[in-house]
């Protein structure tokens, strides 16, 4: 039985009269623009199974990664490790992002795991390569240098997606916008214009002073998944990485260009003039 002054008890039951009339529970993760698309269920349960899951692979990659069990177990490299715990880290930090950024878009398809079959068909070959390479011929992986340049793009690229989402903020979103909101507007400073500064020592011209991003989310991925093929050195998923995700995103700017033109016109054909993509043969 509800205890306290008429005030208190006035307040507490239009509290509830709200919350019954938003038929919201306060954990619900229903994105309020973009509608759930997938199977996964879009429950709080359901999120939490998810994150408790790449969690659980994240932890067992990093142990991995920095035990470098293949002394006992010859398949458990430090390699595999890093691409397990790169893949489990990367769907994590899109919700993550989404969840503490961009909340109202929000839902357990931010997690990015039903992609489509393509994509879960390019990284399952991904790890057959590695692992049919390493039992035929572990000589073609024995290239640390290769891993460590693989390492360092996927980190970069993880920080360069999750700072672009981060600072575009509610202007991201994981579909391309057909429809422009009152809200919605042109990111053209941060990440989205990059500088990086020519060290004074560096003798090489060819570093000139800018590199600018124009959709830097696009390029971070690019370049992480790239990435994650030169740590578990597959040249034949490397190369159809390439190919794929180029036509991806090469056709994927340019429809998204197209509603960017159709909301801000002149702006953004200028921004766009000035701010290249970063990625090869994108303009």
């Amino acid at each position: 039985m509800a205890t306290g002054s008429p005030a208190e008890l006035d307040s507490f039951e239009e509290r509830l009269r709200q919350r019954v009339n938003m038929n919201r529970n306060p954990l619900e993760t229903n994105a309020l623009i973009n509608r759930h698309r997938g199977y996964i269920p879009n429950t709080p349960l359901g999120s939490s199974v998810v994150a408790f899951l790449l969690g659980s692979i994240f932890a067992s990659g990093i142990y991995t990664f920095i035990a470098d069990l293949s002394l006992s177990a010859r398949w458990l490299t430090y390699q595999l490790g890093f691409f397990v715990a790169a893949w489990a880290f990367f769907h994590w930090a899109e919700f993550a992002v989404t969840a503490g950024w961009n909340f109202e878009k929000c839902s357990v398809d931010s997690y990015l795991l039903e992609n489509g079959p393509m994509y879960h068909i390019a990284n399952g070959t991904a790890l057959l390569e590695y692992l049919i390479s390493l039992y035929f011929a572990p000589s073609s992986k024995s290239w640390p240098y290769v891993s460590q340049i693989g390492i360092l793009m996927v980190i970069l690229g993880q920080v360069l997606r999750s700072s672009a989402m981060i600072h575009a903020s509610t202007n991201f979103s994981h579909t391309v916008a057909s429809r422009k909101r009152d809200t919605h507007r042109l990111v053209t400073d941060g990440v989205y214009r990059f500088v990086i500064a020519k060290p004074p020592f560096f003798p090489i011209v060819v570093l000139i002073i800018l590199s600018w991003f124009r959709h830097p989310s696009y390029a971070g991925f690019f370049y992480w998944a790239l990435g994650t093929q030169l740590v578990v050195q597959n040249p034949f998923t490397f190369t159809l990485f390439s190919i794929l995700l180029w036509r991806f995103f090469y056709y994927r700017t340019r429809d998204e260009e197209k509603y960017l033109v159709k909301f801000f016109g002149d702006e953004y054909i200028n921004y766009r003039r000035r701010v290249g993509t970063m990625i090869p043969f994108v303009p």
